[in-house]
């Protein structure tokens, strides 16, 4: 199957994921000559399974990864590379996390693109979502099946592997995998810097960038810097429309939880009725929890922002003088050419 071929499937499942996600209406696929019924089943098993993946998370799932496969932004984005490089086929282990639905999806989509095959050994926390979208791959065009398998068992017989978990399942990775080509990525989160002149909007688009997901995602905000004199009261203000955040039972949990630990403990922080803020120096905070740091300028956030790369997966301001950041409300859709970690997925691949 060649690339072009490649581009108008994606693009062509693209749209009609986009359509799901914001209707939500699964007999728009069977219309558009989709088999509807079962990615519907798949759908139903995934919210079923875990408890994270409520309705709504995964229906945002699928509008963002379906923008994400507009035509022009594919080719755009292959364009970029001399694709003539994958001169053989390789087969690639893709070891995928689970923490927000189909969150393995870009290394899957490069993986194809790259004309190699893709041997994924899933999350049990999401085995339901990437194997029900390669069905509907493979019912419009069957080249698509002889690229994909998906295994439960231990993963054998493949030539470079993609592994995405935590800062301890890197260092099994790496003893396992650290023979072969490889891309292994750790815990990272996002940052977002406050400069105090945001509008109420442009405070409620960096709470998409922290609640989507219940921010487990390692796109999502876990730590804000604020100006020295920052009124928090504003923040809080506009976020107010996330309250319904706490309504889910296992984000609900997760701020009992860590509340009672700061009062225990005696710990210094602010509290709205469904996030905390504390007062912290690290990147990574709990679920329901935000860290925040306050600045006297913006070079001291900067030198955060460089010394802590390897942490660090987005950065979220609308502020120009802040480096390498992104504008409020866009961290959780990433452009195909926005790589986890940084680190150029395709490029690996084309050089196997």
């Amino acid at each position: 199957m060649n690339i072009d071929r490649k581009i108008e499937v994606f693009s062509k499942l693209g749209k009609a994921l986009s359509r799901l996600g914001v209707e939500e209406d699964f007999s728009l696929l069977e219309r558009e000559g989709w088999e509807a019924a079962a990615f519907k089943t798949a759908v139903d098993n995934a919210i079923e399974a875990n408890a994270w993946f409520s309705p709504e998370s995964v229906f945002q799932m699928l509008y963002i990864l379906g923008v994400s496969l507009d035509r022009q932004d594919m080719e755009g984005w292959i364009g970029k590379y001399d694709m003539a490089k994958a001169q053989k086929q390789k087969t690639v282990a893709l070891v995928m996390a689970g923490n927000i639905p189909a969150v393995g999806f870009h290394d899957f989509l490069a993986v194809i693109m790259a004309g190699h095959k893709v041997l994924a050994k899933l999350s049990s926390d999401d085995k339901y979502l990437i194997p029900a979208i390669a069905q509907l791959l493979i019912s419009e065009d069957a080249g698509f099946k002889e690229l994909i398998e998906f295994t439960e068992d231990t993963i054998t017989g493949f030539d470079a592997v993609i592994a995405t978990g935590s800062n301890n399942t890197s260092r099994y990775f790496n003893h396992y995998f650290g023979k072969y080509p490889h891309i292994i990525r750790k815990n990272r989160n996002a940052l977002a810097v406050i400069s105090g002149t945001e509008d109420d909007e442009s405070l409620q688009f960096l709470g998409d960038d922290i609640f989507m997901y219940y921010g487990l995602g390692c796109r999502n905000v876990s730590k804000i810097y604020i100006p020295k004199d920052y009124d928090l009261k504003v923040f809080f203000s506009a976020i107010e429309k996330f309250s319904a955040t706490a309504d889910h039972h296992k984000y609900r949990n997760n701020y009992d939880y860590n509340k009672s630990i700061f009062l225990v403990n005696g710990d210094e922080h602010l509290d709205n009725g469904f996030l905390l803020l504390k007062e912290a120096a690290s990147m990574a905070s709990p679920v329901s929890v935000l860290h925040f740091e306050r600045y006297d300028d913006i070079d001291e956030v900067n030198r955060f922002i460089s010394k802590e790369a390897d942490n660090i997966q987005c950065v979220i301001s609308d502020d120009p003088d802040v480096s390498t950041a992104l504008p409020p409300g866009t961290g959780q859709y990433p452009k195909l050419w926005d790589y986890a970690d940084g680190v150029d997925t395709m490029e690996f691949l084309l050089n196997l």
